[in-house]
């Protein structure tokens, strides 16, 4: 290595040493809890898992299983989560405009079509905030590697034979109330860590004739009342037992999950133009598998 070379390779090392030196005595004053690079690795993989069909919350449970950490808990869980929400509103901006409009014409009695494209986004987040209701309320622990490994396998053989069978004759404009219902049932199923949100959605609307990109837009676009819903009472949660809800790890986990979930929410509208959720299916066969062989052999 020439010597310049090795100086420039010899400063930065310092650089990074003094800064993460620095950034662990700030923990330690203000008593947070994360290390920055779990709360990176933890925002990046939430961002590119929530808009891959291969589950993010299944992801982040794993994640610090497999690395040794204490679980994020689920105020991380839900500050990356607003990351990804973050992502769609920049990425389908013009279709949050048409939302609004929909939303106060609807308010003033004009049924427009904006005013159903808001109805039927409203009416397919319903099952979704049931069914979370009902586990909140019951207390239901799903949060195993077991489940995750188990609904991994299932769920991705059952997209990969509906999306090979099924064909591409609907499109986002024939997204209607029934259909989008429906939608928003195999979205409460994703409330069971590994069977993902974004792929039981796109799953759905494939079994209901509609192009791969259209499942999967208005699949992204689902995602946003469901996670304003997911951290409003997870929020009310925090609040009541006195945590702070602003704190640095949670705006570095909302900020670095904004910017992983748009680069994966491009890269799908892009793939889903002339590709099949395939290779997907086959990670999920993969992950679930050397799962089970973990459990088995651990």
């Amino acid at each position: 290595m020439k010597q310049g070379s090795h100086k420039a390779f010899d400063f930065f090392h310092r650089l990074r040493y003094r800064f993460y030196h620095k950034y662990h005595i700030y923990q330690e004053r203000k008593g947070l809890r994360l290390l920055l690079e779990q709360i990176f690795l933890l925002a990046i993989i939430q961002g590119l898992t929530e808009f891959l069909p291969i589950s993010s919350s299944g992801h982040l449970i794993l994640l610090p299983q497999f690395m040794g950490w204490e679980d994020q808990g689920l105020i991380m869980d839900v500050a990356v989560h607003v990351g990804t929400l973050g992502a769609v509103l920049f990425y389908f901006w013009r279709e949050v405009i048409q939302l609004t409009i929909g939303f106060f014409n609807l308010v003033t009695g004009r049924f427009t079509k904006q005013a159903r494209f808001f109805l039927n986004l409203s009416l397919a987040t319903v099952p979704a905030v049931i069914l979370g209701s009902l586990i909140s309320y019951f207390g239901l622990e799903l949060r195993s590697i077991g489940l995750v490994a188990s609904t991994s396998i299932f769920f991705g053989i059952l997209m990969y034979i509906i999306d090979q069978r099924s064909p591409q004759i609907n499109t986002f404009k024939e997204m209607t109330l029934g259909r989008g219902f429906l939608v928003g049932c195999a979205q409460a199923l994703a409330l069971i860590p590994g069977t993902s949100r974004s792929g039981a959605c796109m799953t759905m609307g494939r079994l209901l004739g509609f192009e791969r990109r259209d499942a999967a837009r208005f699949s992204f676009l689902l995602s946003m009342p469901a996670i304003i819903a997911a951290a409003t009472h997870t929020g009310i949660k925090v609040v009541q037992s006195g945590e702070s809800l602003i704190t640095h790890e949670l705006l570095i986990g909302i900020g670095v999950s904004l910017m992983s979930g748009l680069v994966a929410i491009h890269f799908m509208m892009r793939w889903l133009q002339k590709s099949s959720l395939t290779p997907f299916v086959i990670y999920r066969l993969f992950l679930g598998g050397a799962l089970l062989l973990w459990i088995a052999f651990a």
